[in-house]
């Protein structure tokens, strides 16, 4: 049954992925990413991350998603016109997923960074989770927090409408 449901979220989740790039309505675009971040939610509880699943419910599918769709219904965007792409945007894509493959081959034939834990000390707890991010990653939690605030003034600034 596990392996049925990891299969289940896991060409879901690759499905919704796919479907929120190539969508050319950019507010199905944001409900296929929704879909994602459930199907990737529904993988967390299938490892036993049940905090990471709620946060990536709650954070992600929740606060983030009600973000971007406000600021494409905010700012109208009409859904994307046939345009011609260059040769040089096809070169740089190939360029990327070769780059990519490459890397992800490098990390899978090597057996110590694939199996290490990303940080040892940490048992998944919300009281550890939040004791490292409070004291280890202070610095960049602030800095990705002051990021967001000067993405939302940005967007209200070029949003607004001119007086006449």
């Amino acid at each position: 049954m596990e392996n049925s449901l990891f299969y289940f979220f896991s060409v879901a989740m690759l499905s919704c992925a796919l479907l929120t790039i190539t969508c050319k309505n950019p507010v199905s675009s944001v409900i296929f990413l929704v879909l994602a971040f459930f199907s990737m939610a529904g993988l967390f509880v299938l490892l036993n991350a049940f905090f990471l699943a709620a946060v990536q419910v709650l954070v992600y599918a929740g606060a983030i998603m009600v973000l971007f769709l406000f600021v494409i219904m905010l700012l109208n965007l009409p859904a994307e016109e046939k345009r011609h792409r260059g040769w040089f945007g096809g070169a740089a894509s190939i360029f990327v997923m070769v780059a990519l493959m490459l890397e992800l081959s490098f990390v899978a034939h090597h057996e110590k960074l694939a199996s290490s834990p990303a940080s040892p000390g940490i048992d998944g707890t919300t009281e550890d989770v939040g004791m490292v991010l409070f004291s280890r990653y202070m610095l960049p939690f602030e800095v990705a927090s002051l990021l967001l605030l000067a993405a939302m003034i940005g967007v209200i600034i070029l949003s607004r409408k001119e007086k006449k």
